[in-house]
């Protein structure tokens, strides 16, 4: 059937009509609303991207490295106006500085021969970390102006550690009121105040407390406190300092040291015997027991032996230390005093031989005198003092065998000597 000879009613005629009618004003709609949405879409898509740059931005970036040795050469001489001239506004608040210096090194190939070759180690280190352990304050206010991360350690140690440890005073405390971290922690588990070391170094350790350090903190490997490295150094200015801000007397590091253990067992040089005392004067007032031992059960007292200072021993014999107690080797502190006496002659080891028998020390068995003239033999009066706590000896044949021929004739002169000068 032809599409002309379809017929169409009136009725189905108007429905087409308001068919094609509505089609048309949807058309129409869709043509108004679409700059509407497209725009919407736009702005969506802008808003997202937006977000996306924050994010990254959030991100840390990693830091930058500079291997400009003109950089470098303003850094490390101080010069205040290069460095305004090198950091402007806007520099970066993370920096990396690797100065590279030559070392010769033996290569081996595995076998006996090898060569010498010259290599390049490198230092990670930061212009904050330059000019804070140089004493360049007015470059590191520069640095710190400029937004420079007071708290960066690409080294493993902070700024504040750097500044202490070469005591510069004025830089520790510039870092700390740019906000730097009182407490921060190294790559080998100190902080600050376990890095003042030095006597100069006391001014840092008093602008690290007043900036919140925390006076009993322990270091992460040894356990030891800021007291244990100041009576291991010596320091009394510094023991006196953190005592009067709180400092535990007793607490015991890994190897079971307490403060006053640490300064017995530093080996004394003979400038440094009345330092050491001191400190432990001050340790023993403040509360410290003079008999606690170690992991090895080494008292302060076999330790004040070993390195022969009479005026500690005497000091802990007169505060109770016990004169005969044994360490886990089986020694009393007469051993290691007898032990020690050819090495510490100018240390006076008679006085602590003389020390130690006053308060009860066990003598020495008579058998083993010929040992103990061989080994002390050099020091006439501490062998006048281990003999006189005898009634009585028999003297025979081992005695003379066990002082060597040379050193009598030694001791004979310096007698001879000393005589021409009495007389």
């Amino acid at each position: 059937m032809s599409h002309r000879s379809f017929a169409f009613t009136s009725t189905a005629l108007r429905s087409l009509e308001q068919e094609q009618d509505l089609l048309e004003r949807r058309r129409h709609q869709r043509k108004l609303i679409e700059p509407t949405v497209n725009g919407y879409l736009l702005r969506k898509e802008a808003r997202e991207r937006a977000t996306l740059s924050r994010k990254n931005l959030e991100v840390p970036s990693a830091p930058l490295v500079c291997r400009d040795l003109v950089v470098q050469n303003a850094l490390y001489t101080g010069d205040v106006e290069a460095v305004k001239t090198l950091f402007p506004k806007g520099s970066p608040d993370k920096l990396v500085i690797k100065p590279e210096g030559g070392a010769m090194r033996w290569v081996a190939d595995g076998k006996v021969r090898g060569l010498w070759s010259l290599t390049y180690e490198q230092d990670l280190t930061t212009p904050l970390h330059i000019t804070a352990g140089r004493g360049f304050t007015d470059c590191l206010r520069h640095l710190l102006l400029r937004g420079a991360s007071v708290d960066f350690a690409p080294g493993g140690t902070t700024a504040l550690h750097e500044a202490c440890q070469e005591c510069q005073p004025d830089c520790v405390k510039l870092l700390l009121q740019y906000g730097a971290n009182a407490n921060a922690v190294n790559e080998d588990g100190l902080m600050p105040l376990h890095v003042c070391t030095e006597p100069e170094s006391l001014e840092c350790a008093k602008h690290v407390i007043q900036f919140g350090a925390a006076i009993n903190s322990r270091s992460l490997e040894e356990n030891d406190t800021a007291l244990h490295v100041a009576a291991r150094h010596g320091l009394l200015a510094h023991v006196d300092l953190y005592l009067r801000h709180g400092a535990a007397v007793e607490p015991q590091n890994d190897e079971g040291q307490t403060p006053l253990n640490a300064a017995c067992s530093q080996p004394h040089e003979h400038a440094a015997l009345e330092r050491y005392a001191q400190v432990c004067q001050r340790l023993v007032e403040a509360g410290a027991d003079v008999s606690t031992g170690d992991a090895d059960k080494h008292t302060p007292l076999h330790m004040a032996c070993k390195n022969a200072n009479p005026r500690i021993v005497e000091l802990l014999l007169q505060n109770g230390a016990s004169v005969n107690v044994m360490d886990y080797g089986g020694e009393a502190p007469m051993h290691n005093i007898l032990k020690m006496v050819a090495y510490k002659l100018e240390h006076e080891p008679e006085r602590i031989v003389q020390e130690l028998l006053n308060y009860g020390s066990i003598r020495v068995w008579p058998g083993a005198l010929p040992k103990v003239l061989k080994y002390c033999c050099m020091s006439p009066r501490t062998i006048e003092v281990l003999l006189n706590a005898y009634s009585h000896l028999k003297v025979n044949d081992q005695w003379v065998e066990a002082v060597p021929p040379e050193e009598f004739q030694k001791q004979l002169i310096h007698r001879d000597l000393n005589d021409e000068r009495s007389t």
